[in-house]
């Protein structure tokens, strides 16, 4: 009796990555396996050593409550790198709980999501980082892409589709058609920028200090970035701008929306940029197919309503927005073998299409 063998299934013994780096949040996705890593780009260490202590989660708790020894950061800003020492110690520790490397199982090929409007310097520190950190390989590719491939649009057709994708650092705004990106832009109105604004206002309006963490979890309860049919409250703690002493007070619904309306225009104001400079073909697509919002920012209440009121265009919140990037990093890890190593010169592509 003869027996055929197989050809052995080489990517067995790897383990490719795709990491949405994000400013507020990195998650990873194992080929196979899905998404197994999700935390916050936080990472605490003690000044003193320079000891990585904690990293994600338990560094974020930190935020605002360590000894004077130990300081709780974001390695990253605005979508890109800003501590790049940091950002690599984060890496090594989020990639070895993701995959642990071996003789049978070496480095990981690793496609990291950049936002379009990254220089051709911010892609290399990324690439730096990620190689540093532990990647055999890494390859680029536009956060609004994979947003796009995460939120399944059929975007391999002739046909535009816009994706609205709103992080933590940056919103990233794109017309998709056959698989590329037609028109694109990037402005630094996100999440973070929505907690700076709630942060300052208390702080001018009430007399009350209060840190990121707590003006984030304004935003995400009684934030609102459109009119509200009710009024809602919410009771806050910090500490008075005067005696220093502990402070509570209630926030309303309607006065963080007269907050939160200036940065949300802003990001109306650069979707109707990147309209305005799409052929007509691809904008009459868009009107039929309607905008798609991504991202953790774009759950803010009346994100949607906001811009169709501002566009004229229907806004459908994808599922699951806060992977939706993550997502379609793992659907490119389909075809890295025919993906382009290093950088992608987003910056020089777009002078060169103007």
């Amino acid at each position: 009796m003869k027996f055929k063998f197989k050809k052995p299934n080489l990517n067995f013994f790897t383990s490719d990555l795709a990491v949405d780096l994000g400013t507020s949040n990195v998650l990873i996705y194992v080929e196979g396996q899905g998404v197994l890593i999700r935390e916050p780009s936080v990472v605490a260490v003690d000044k003193n050593s320079g000891k990585i202590l904690q990293v994600g989660s338990d560094a974020r708790n930190m935020l605002g409550r360590t000894p004077g020894n130990v300081v709780a950061m974001r390695p990253l800003k605005d979508g890109v790198i800003s501590d790049h020492e940091m950002t690599v110690k984060m890496l090594q520790i989020l990639f070895r709980k993701a995959v642990k490397s071996s003789i049978f199982n070496p480095k990981p090929r690793v496609v990291i999501c950049v936002p379009s409007g990254v220089t051709e310097v911010e892609e290399r520190t990324v690439i730096n980082a990620a190689i540093e950190a532990g990647a055999r390989r890494v390859y680029l590719i536009e956060e609004p892409l994979a947003a796009a491939l995460g939120a399944n649009l059929p975007i391999q057709n002739a046909n535009g589709h816009m994706v609205v994708d709103i992080g933590g650092g940056t919103t990233d705004v794109a017309v998709l058609s056959l698989n590329g990106v037609a028109n694109s832009s990037s402005v630094v109105v996100a999440g973070d920028a929505f907690d700076e604004t709630i942060a300052r206002y208390v702080r001018r309006k009430h007399g009350v200090i209060i840190g990121q963490v707590t003006a984030e979890d304004i935003k995400i309860q009684i934030g609102s970035v459109y009119p509200r049919m009710e009024e809602i409250s919410m009771n806050v703690k910090g500490r008075d701008a005067k005696t220093g002493l502990p402070r509570e007070l209630t926030i309303f619904s309607s006065e963080v929306y007269e907050v939160l309306r200036r940065p949300a225009r802003q990001i109306a104001e650069e979707v109707l940029s990147v309209l305005e400079e799409t052929s007509p073909e691809l904008v009459g697509d868009i009107a039929k197919n309607g905008i798609t919002l991504t991202g953790g920012g774009s759950q803010i209440w009346g994100m949607d309503k906001m811009l169709s009121e501002r566009t004229g265009i229907a806004c459908t919140l994808a599922d699951d927005p806060d992977s939706c990037v993550v997502y379609g990093c793992g659907k490119s890890l389909g075809w890295i073998n025919h993906m382009q190593e290093g950088p992608i010169n987003l910056a020089r592509k777009r002078m060169m299409r103007e």
